[in-house]
């Protein structure tokens, strides 16, 4: 909501896209913007509308096109106190190019635009502005935000100030809460249902729900050659992190199986949002993408929760930690530290390996001009050996080590506490 206010003073905006999986809560985003920024809201859905789509297939006069909307919508647009919303866009294409006369030709109107499966529409040929729109990446809820939701606001906030003098005597909270949004997640419809009847089955149903419009998607949006192989690599996520060397591996899909086979399918899934790829780096220097191998990576979903619905892990595994999580919690508390590094700092994770090297770091960053190494432990056992062993090789400026133990800098490694990623 900060970002969307800052865009609507610039002196220069541009109309901007929302990108976001389906059910990330992109439409009730831009709606409530409108209700407390604008007079007026002029709210357009492209879903099923071909009247609308074909208002856009003539030409692009903006004028035209402004009369048109005015129809639709029952609302008089006017320049700056009306927010125009164009929701699912991606269901009309002349209309997501008609972005760009927007910004060439009506800069004083506020255009705000959304749809659940954009990045896969603009890969499969649609014009799309380029230069003329601003982007926003929408994610679940993350931990932080998690914790406003659960009316924790201010354990939220003190994350924020650093002070670990304070942050740390409140651990035990802290580790309560994170155990819960290990198994919630950070789906807002899924969190809004925790946080008003904190029904764990609830929550569950809910989740299940999503995971089967997801797939439902799959069949409506992407061609039958690629269906089979995108359920396949879906269905094969929790397996892939489950195993010590998270790297993907095809073969655990199916016999045989090969990259070249499965990759329009893993990069429909990247471009719908569902997952995120972290690539390997064979070296790790600046800049950290010169030195990224495309063909190896860990795919990770896009949400904690989902994880777990989709693994069939029930809430007492989770929150009371028998066998089952046990074994599994190495490869949730990645994809948590991970989900957190995506949507609460401003880094882009990678990882590290080589095809001969006797360990693996979980993540790198880049800050600055330097690659900071980054190791998750699940367990209170905090032996660092692979993350010693690469300081010992490489000797970064600083090491970092998530953990469920207090903040500790012991020079050449910082433990952060799993709750604290948002300080990174």
């Amino acid at each position: 909501m900060k970002q969307l206010i800052t865009w609507k003073s610039k002196e220069n905006r541009k109309p901007l896209l929302i990108m976001g999986a389906r059910q990330t809560g992109k439409t009730w985003l831009m709606k409530e913007f409108g209700k407390t920024n604008f007079e007026k809201i002029a709210y357009i859905s492209f879903y099923n509308n071909k009247r609308m789509d074909d208002v856009f297939q003539e030409d692009f006069n903006i004028e035209r096109i402004l009369m048109s909307l005015n129809i639709e919508s029952g609302i008089t647009i006017t320049p700056n106190d009306t927010l125009i919303i164009f929701d699912e866009i991606q269901e009309s294409k002349k209309a997501l190019e008609s972005l760009k006369y927007f910004c060439e030709e009506a800069k004083d109107y506020a255009v705000v635009a959304a749809g659940s499966l954009l990045g896969v529409a603009i890969h499969n040929g649609v014009s799309y502005p380029v230069g003329k729109v601003e982007l926003l990446d929408l994610y679940p809820l993350n931990f932080r935000e998690f914790l406003y939701a659960m009316d924790e606001e201010n354990l939220a906030n003190v994350l924020e100030t650093k002070d670990y003098t304070i942050i740390d005597n409140f651990q035990d909270k802290y580790l309560f809460w994170l155990k819960n949004y290990y198994y919630v997640g950070g789906m807002p419809e899924v969190v809004n249902e925790f946080r008003l009847h904190k029904d764990y089955q609830e929550v569950r149903n809910i989740q299940t729900n999503i995971i089967r419009q997801y797939e439902g998607d799959f069949g409506k949006h992407a061609d039958n050659h690629s269906l089979e192989r995108i359920r396949q690599v879906w269905n094969s996520i929790p397996m892939q992190l489950s195993k010590e060397n998270k790297k993907f591996f095809f073969g655990q899909i199916k016999k045989g199986a090969r990259s070249s086979e499965y990759e329009l399918a893993i990069q429909w899934l990247v471009d719908s949002g569902l997952v995120h790829k972290v690539n390997r780096v064979n070296e790790p220097h600046v800049p950290l993408k010169a030195y990224t191998n495309m063909n190896i990576y860990k795919l990770f979903m896009l949400d904690i929760g989902l994880l777990g619905a989709l693994s069939e892990l029930d809430a007492a595994s989770i929150l009371e930690g028998n066998d089952i999580f046990i074994e599994f919690k190495g490869a949730l508390t990645e994809q948590y530290v991970l989900q957190q590094i995506i949507a609460d700092t401003k880094y882009t994770p990678y990882y590290y390996g080589t095809d001969k090297s006797t360990f693996e770091q979980d993540f790198l960053i880049q800050r600055g001009k330097n690659v900071i190494p980054i190791e998750v432990k699940a367990e209170g056992n905090i032996k660092s050996q692979s993350l010693k062993a690469y300081c010992d090789k490489f000797h970064p400026e600083k090491a970092i080590r998530f953990s469920t133990r207090k903040y500790i800098d012991q020079d050449w490694m910082e433990n952060i506490p799993l709750y604290a990623i948002c300080n990174l």
